[in-house]
């Protein structure tokens, strides 16, 4: 290969955003010189690599689209330590069947037994596997629909939160909701209804979200929607961060200081 086409191939290259190809083109050309390879093996070679940067790049921007905040991974949570976790639902669960088919996945339980660290889990194995994926606690999506609503904008946002394939929708029930919100999540709801997949996590018990939501009307068919096509997860085990306090001495806050000297 002349020095003028070698030259031209990296400039071609380049003008085509094959930037991890051009990168290894050199040190390519010469392993494949050395081991006297065949010309599609080097060729399968750098493409190869271009598309793992690629999907690599890819992967990164959508994790970072997502709003997560935290990266925990599924082989990072305990399922040891949560024993009331059925094991069959949760292994199902890692294979994203439910993301494929379009199901919802709810996660129940008291705070801290791991709830939202398998729904980020959950959410970061889609990201890998291709999908769209993003995070949003309860709290700031009711703020975010009642602004929307407020600017003339909720149909434009209820369109995009219904785009993703997966949404976390994270700690229903820490708050209460007045009686609009839940009518605009309700909205949610019934947009993403049997097109995508949602995670709800919750600290209350179905029974409880006709309170939590400030109406039972409203509650019932939010969760007929919901549960539809839903698999609950239930977690009844021990906080774990009431488990690592513990390791350390401090399950409990010290007694108050007594007044004088």
């Amino acid at each position: 290969m002349s020095h003028e086409s070698f030259e031209r191939l990296h400039e071609n290259l380049l003008r085509l955003k094959l930037n991890t190809a051009e990168e290894i083109l050199d040190s390519t050309l010469e392993n494949a010189a050395s081991r006297q390879l065949p010309v599609v093996e080097v060729l399968e070679h750098i493409i190869g690599e271009e598309l793992r940067a690629r999907r690599s790049s890819a992967i990164d921007t959508n994790t970072k689209l997502a709003h997560l905040p935290v990266r925990k991974r599924l082989e990072d949570f305990d399922v040891s330590f949560q024993p009331s976790i059925d094991k069959a639902v949760f292994d199902d669960l890692r294979t994203l069947r439910f993301v494929a088919e379009g199901e919802n996945v709810i996660l129940l339980g008291p705070p801290g037994v791991g709830k939202t660290h398998i729904a980020i889990g959950l959410a970061l194995e889609a990201i890998k596997a291709g999908y769209s994926a993003y995070y949003i606690s309860t709290p700031f999506l009711v703020e975010r629909l009642r602004a929307a609503e407020e600017r003339g904008k909720l149909d434009r946002t209820l369109k995009k939160l219904a785009s993703y394939k997966l949404l976390v929708v994270d700690e229903i029930g820490y708050l209460p909701l007045q009686r609009q919100e839940s009518h605009l999540f309700f909205q949610l709801v019934s947009r993403r209804y049997e097109k995508v997949s949602t995670i709800f996590t919750s600290n209350k018990a179905y029974s409880e979200w006709g309170e939590v939501l400030g109406d039972n009307v409203i509650a019932s068919a939010i969760l007929d929607r919901i549960l539809h096509h839903g698999i609950t997860l239930n977690i009844r085990g021990e906080s774990y961060r009431m488990k690592a306090r513990r390791a350390a001495g401090t399950a409990f806050p010290p007694p108050a200081k007594q007044g004088g000297r």
